[in-house]
């Protein structure tokens, strides 16, 4: 065949000529980044909206990540599987897939299930169960974690001092300073056993790309995911209600309005010591 014949041929048969397209990046995301953590304030409507926006943007420019929730406990993903495939949108996605009822506000993240849906888009069930992170709370990581993951994240061993008092201080805060101190170590345990786990979640991902739904405390910097994933590959984003006191625990911060709520220690006082870290808190975490 001439070259002459060859190019026309070429425009009509392109995906058999072309060599195989390479994901697009988004723009602002630096090179070298594989894994991006998007934090939220659980209850705060508008930081979903904004955040919602941040990812649609990029997914319309062309690029694919893999969506990690951590909304859907681990055990959830051949549900969540089998949902992506036959369901035909976000509701029927969330009754098939989703965990115990009124964990979480479903209705902050239907946009980003239709998001997947719309664009093939993989959702991976990121956390541990409340009755897994029960069972380390009093048992520790062995109760719940394989052998092969708590070798990988070390999590056998005594944590690093910076990140065990980081992440006691965190929930001593995060519960209004009522819990015994009797019952941090454990809740420490159950805290950093879900980051390790969330992040093993996005490294075994066969996605080029990797986003993150978390809680704020997730994806800090110095405490969450991004402290189990390798360094440089990750880029931690914090939607916050005020960032003063946490704004460098977050390689970028998206300020966000404060939502009206009650007082957030009200629920604590008066209430037997928890056996269990709350799966969703109401207020901003």
């Amino acid at each position: 065949m001439t070259p002459r014949l060859l190019a026309p041929l070429c425009m009509l048969v392109l995906a058999a000529c072309a060599s195989p397209a390479t994901p697009p990046r988004a723009a602002d995301i630096p090179a070298g980044v594989r894994y991006v953590l998007l934090g939220e304030v659980h209850d705060n409507p508008a930081g979903h909206a904004r955040r919602f926006e941040w990812l649609r943007t990029r997914v319309a420019a062309g690029w694919r990540p893999a969506i990690a929730m951590e909304q859907f406990d681990r055990e959830r993903q051949p549900a969540l599987d089998r949902a992506l495939r036959e369901c035909p949108d976000a509701a029927c996605v969330i009754q098939a897939a989703a965990p115990e009822a009124g964990a979480w506000q479903w209705p902050y993240y239907a946009p980003v299930i239709e998001l997947a849906l719309a664009h093939r888009l993989p959702l991976l069930a990121a956390n541990l169960s409340r009755a897994d992170a029960a069972r380390i709370v009093r048992e520790g990581p062995a109760a719940a974690l394989d052998a092969a993951t708590r070798t990988r994240y070390g999590l056998d061993a005594p944590l690093p001092p910076a990140l065990e008092a980081g992440q006691r201080q965190e929930i001593a805060q995060g519960h209004c300073n009522m819990l015994p101190a009797s019952v941090l170590p454990g809740m420490v345990r159950a805290q950093v056993a879900r980051d390790a786990w969330m992040a093993k979640t996005l490294a075994d991902a066969t996605a080029p790309a990797v986003v993150l739904l978390a809680g704020n405390g997730h994806v800090r910097r110095d405490l969450g995911v991004a402290h189990w994933l390798p360094a440089g590959e990750s880029l931690a984003i914090g939607y916050l209600e005020d960032a003063s006191a946490t704004a460098a625990a977050f390689d970028r911060i998206e300020r966000i309005p404060a939502h009206p709520r009650g007082d957030p220690c009200a629920a604590f006082r008066g209430r037997p010591s928890p056996a269990t870290p709350p799966a969703a808190p109401a207020g901003p975490t």
